[in-house]
């Protein structure tokens, strides 16, 4: 483990009454309701993208967030640093799941294979501490925006050879959920959608999201994977306007393409009030 955290000692339920900051008030993973543990009932997760990856800026600034594995040096030994950090903050704290973006365990390579190399290194060091911990993946997905190849989209990219490349990282990160165990695979694409309606031939691009999707539940089924796709809605950000507006949007869309008994929704709540719609 990381010594990161160090001088923080495991956090547990100590009730309402409790002074103690970093505590849990009422939060307690043994406690029966409705027949089940809140541990099983509200299934708590970490996720890696917002709690190791953001450095903490935004439009108007940098970097505020100084951590070890964010210091210059070698990319896939800053991803292991990260991950031994994540894990002892994972069993600190006591979640019993965390997921992640591809990007966000391992950083991209000069070249796909590099990537695809890098992500195999991580994965087989996150299987150990998986079994060391008894932590689970709830989900995996892959980082379809934050590149520039993804500028324009990434499965709806009129561009062929980026279709291309999402779809292979797509898989590469499928395979990963799958090896690892993940209950679910999510599915949101940030810059699926377009900036003006004027530069945009949107039949082609809807056309080639459903091809996507098609071929996402295509390979789930034919290596296996017993865990449930999920699709993201968002309306906006980074992109003006996404395809995926909101659950209306996604759902109408699944229907079209027919595969509305194969793909469900993974509801984010502020992804819901950005759309104008209560949670």
């Amino acid at each position: 483990m990381s010594d990161y955290f160090n001088n923080i000692k495991e956090i547990k339920f100590e009730g309402r009454e409790s002074d103690n900051p970093l505590s849990f008030k009422y939060y307690n993973e043994n406690q029966i309701v409705l027949g089940k543990s809140m541990k099983e009932q509200l299934r708590f997760a970490t996720c890696y993208w917002h709690t190791f990856t953001w450095p903490g800026l935004d439009p108007f600034g940098g970097q505020t967030l100084q951590r070890p594995w964010m210091d210059s040096g070698d990319p896939l030994k800053m991803a292991e640093v990260k991950l031994n950090a994540a894990f002892d903050f994972f069993t600190k704290i006591k979640t019993p799941y965390f997921c992640f973006h591809d990007r966000d365990i391992a950083p991209e390579g000069d070249n796909y294979l590099t990537t695809k190399k890098n992500l195999e290194y991580i994965i087989k060091i996150m299987e150990q501490k998986m079994k060391e911990t008894g932590i689970q993946l709830l989900w995996g997905t892959a980082n379809s925006f934050s590149h520039k190849r993804y500028m324009s989209g990434a499965s709806t990219n009129p561009n062929p050879e980026v279709f291309a490349y999402i779809a292979a990282q797509v898989k590469d990160c499928m395979d990963a959920t799958h090896y690892l165990g993940g209950q679910n695979y999510v599915l949101w694409g940030g810059r699926e959608g377009y900036e003006t309606i004027l530069n945009t031939n949107m039949k082609k691009e809807l056309d080639n999201l459903a091809r996507f999707l098609e071929l996402v539940v295509d390979y789930k089924n034919k290596i296996g994977f017993k865990g449930q796709i999920l699709l993201e809605p968002k309306p906006h950000e980074p992109t003006k306007h996404q395809y995926d507006f909101d659950a209306a949007s996604c759902l109408a869309s699944l229907r079209k393409i027919g595969l509305e008994k194969e793909i469900k929704l993974n509801i984010e709540v502020n992804h819901a009030t950005l759309s104008g719609h209560n949670f």
